[in-house]
């Protein structure tokens, strides 16, 4: 009785070693684990969430309707064909892109109430967001740069910066985006998802998704790393060197009335980088010095500054900019002058 029960045993051992080979291999085999999509879950515990989200949308249709509307002046009006409106025109399409990427997939969320983003859309979200995020602070570099040759070198102004060259600079830089972003996204599905599926951002956010692969991820986390220093530091420091230049161009002037008109030029563009960098720097430097942030404050403060920036900026290049008002001036006067003559008649 022994001996059978022994072999009974045995062979039931056998059984499950090769039942357990044979799992093994299949999970070799079947080594990546991909999920049929995600669900955003972030800002779902903060109170009247529909009604901040419809808030963004208004944020959002007033962000499409203004940078479309500068970039029409400046396409139609030949007199804003110049390097300096080539770069704002190059800016507010940044923009709208950029809400774009964002809002209409918040509004399924969290007004439609469906919270599932299908694993290709999910990365194509990413994917969109994040090349457009990285332009915006290099677009910012290249009005800086046109301000600098335009106070710094008045004289040589229009043989350095021309408009074949601002070109140029723009399409550099969105190629460089385009290809240097595409190894976030395209490295996702290489990784398993095995536990939850729950992305703790209001989008298909980087670094949330990664937190979910149950595979190694130091080699995305390291790029990721990477990538915030190159496009949050570099621009920055171009700016700031930039502006040391402006300002020494500037107190070299003899004239008070050429000095100020020279920095009142440079008034907007100083606000959209404040508007842009101080967000990521006190949110950066709150998590550097191991300050906690309340995930629903945190989530909150980079949703509104994701999407206020976009906004503003086309009222500022609007009201600000003596050429934009005029434009708008003369379109104005216009209107009102041909329709009296149509009703005269």
């Amino acid at each position: 009785m022994y001996l059978v029960s022994r072999a009974l045993r045995a062979k039931h051992a056998a059984r499950k070693a090769s039942r357990k080979k044979r799992t093994t291999m299949q999970n070799i085999s079947n080594s990546i684990i991909q999920p049929a999509g995600f669900y955003i879950v972030a800002l779902s515990s903060v109170p009247y969430n529909n009604i901040y989200v419809m808030f963004l949308t208004l944020l959002y249709v007033i962000t499409v309707i203004c940078n479309v509307f500068l970039i029409t002046i400046i396409f139609y009006d030949h007199r804003l064909h110049v390097p300096k409106f080539m770069a704002v025109g190059n800016l507010a399409l940044v923009d709208i892109v950029l809400s774009t990427s964002l809002v209409p997939g918040m509004i399924k969320t969290y007004i439609v109430l469906d919270n599932f983003v299908p694993f290709k859309l999910c990365l194509v979200q990413m994917y969109t967001y994040y090349v457009f995020l990285t332009i915006e602070p290099f677009s910012l570099c290249i009005l800086s740069y046109d301000r600098f040759i335009a106070i710094c070198f008045p004289l040589r102004q229009e043989s350095i910066n021309t408009n074949t060259r601002m070109a140029y600079i723009i399409s550099a830089v969105w190629f460089f985006c385009i290809v240097i972003i595409l190894y976030g996204p395209s490295s996702i599905p290489t990784l398993s998802f095995c536990g939850s599926l729950k992305v703790n951002s209001y989008f298909c956010d980087y670094a949330p998704v990664l937190r979910l692969a149950c595979s190694d991820t130091t080699s995305q986390w390291n790029f990721a790393t990477a990538l915030i220093i190159l496009f949050n530091a570099g621009p920055f420091i171009f700016i700031f060197l930039t502006y040391m230049g402006i300002l020494t161009a500037v107190f070299r002037m003899k004239n008070n009335q050429s000095r100020y008109k020279a920095l009142a030029t440079c008034t907007e563009h100083l606000i959209l980088v404040a508007l842009f960098f101080i967000p990521i720097f006190s949110i950066f430097s709150l998590g550097f010095f191991g300050i906690i942030i309340n995930s629903n404050v945190r989530t909150v403060c980079l949703s509104l500054s994701s999407l206020l920036t976009p906004c503003i900026n086309p009222i500022l290049y609007s009201l600000k900019t003596k050429e934009i008002r005029s434009r708008i001036h003369s379109l104005l006067t216009q209107r009102l002058s041909v329709h009296p003559l149509k009703t005269s008649h």
